[in-house]
């Protein structure tokens, strides 16, 4: 039987932790410890932590800051299992999730794996439609964890996998946070290891809690696109430049209404049938007109935040 060990890095956020813990101790699948990395923090988790040290195989480690990326390698260094997950603190896991991944693994051997997130049925209606954003084939083309979505499917590191090989030969992340999930998954790709999505492990990812949170998170997204191009020239895709040229686009629009009309009309009409693809979309999915115009907020949050922090780092590159 497979053993998974779950490395979860903290930092300064307690109250997000309990609620992954707690998801954990429902897993239909129990042969799984769990080690906290508490990456410097002052608001510490060890209390929650100590609650749950009796209902989970529990590890709770302190040490001082290195990034996310590099209190991962922590962790991997110190686990115990054959596979090895990385969590986000603020994800929930559905309770058949490890049961999912070992049949899987059982069948399809993979030296590293992924699911997609979703929105949980409980999530507010923000969190909803931010998860749609993040999400939806619209925004994203699909590649955060979509079968039929654009491009290589790359893990993230709010639902990711290795095997214990897979980091011995490449030694973990390489960076200690600001896309260090796209760069490792890229090099294991380069590699020639075998890397694949799993879609019924899919996880309950909470997102930043107000749109300005959530602008700050995508806008350094967008300056992360183009730092990674100096790891990996490749990294940069057409689809990436969606958001900058989304961006541009819609600053232009005024100034066509001023100097060409027919540019305005034109850009005005695309837009509208963007907005309503969106609103139709978003509002079938949930069956809720209300998040449906919250996700036509949150798309323009983050393809504005995404494309003004791609521009940023691509026209005032940081030294």
């Amino acid at each position: 039987m497979k053993k998974f060990s779950v490395v979860i890095p903290v930092y300064n956020r307690p109250e997000e932790i309990q609620e992954l813990l707690e998801s954990l101790t429902s897993q239909t699948f129990q042969n799984f410890e769990v080690l906290i990395i508490e990456d410097g923090s002052i608001n510490k988790a060890d209390k929650i932590a100590a609650e749950f040290a009796t209902r989970l195989d529990l590890k709770y480690f302190y040490k001082e800051n290195t990034g996310q990326g590099f209190s991962r390698n922590y962790g991997f260094e110190r686990a115990s299992g054959d596979y090895f997950i990385v969590f986000d603190s603020d994800a929930v896991i559905p309770p058949k999730y490890f049961e999912t991944v070992d049949k899987y693994l059982t069948h399809t051997p993979l030296d590293a794996f992924g699911g997609p997130d979703a929105a949980s049925p409980d999530f507010s209606p923000l969190q909803k439609a931010i998860s749609y954003s993040m999400t939806s084939i619209f925004t994203t083309g699909g590649i955060r964890g979509k079968k039929k979505g654009v491009g290589n499917f790359q893990p993230r590191s709010f639902n990711m996998g290795i095997s214990r090989q897979t980091f011995e030969k490449t030694g973990g992340f390489a960076k200690r946070d600001m896309g260090e999930d796209v760069e490792f998954s890229l090099r294991m790709q380069s590699l020639g290891l075998k890397v694949g999505l799993i879609e019924e492990a899919f996880v309950y990812h909470k997102r930043r809690g107000d749109f300005r949170a959530f602008f700050k998170q995508v806008f350094s997204f967008g300056r992360t696109r183009i730092l990674l191009k100096k790891y990996n020239p490749d990294i940069l895709k057409l689809i990436h430049a969606f958001p900058a040229v989304f961006t541009i686009g819609c600053l232009l629009i005024p100034v066509f209404y001023l100097t060409f009309k027919p540019f305005f009309y034109a850009g005005m009409s695309i837009l509208l049938i963007y907005n309503l693809l969106i609103l139709l979309d978003s509002s079938l999915k949930h069956k809720n007109i209300y998040i449906g115009f919250l996700s036509l907020v949150a798309v323009y949050v983050q393809l504005v935040g995404y494309g003004l922090g791609f521009l940023k780092e691509l026209l005032l590159p940081s030294k």
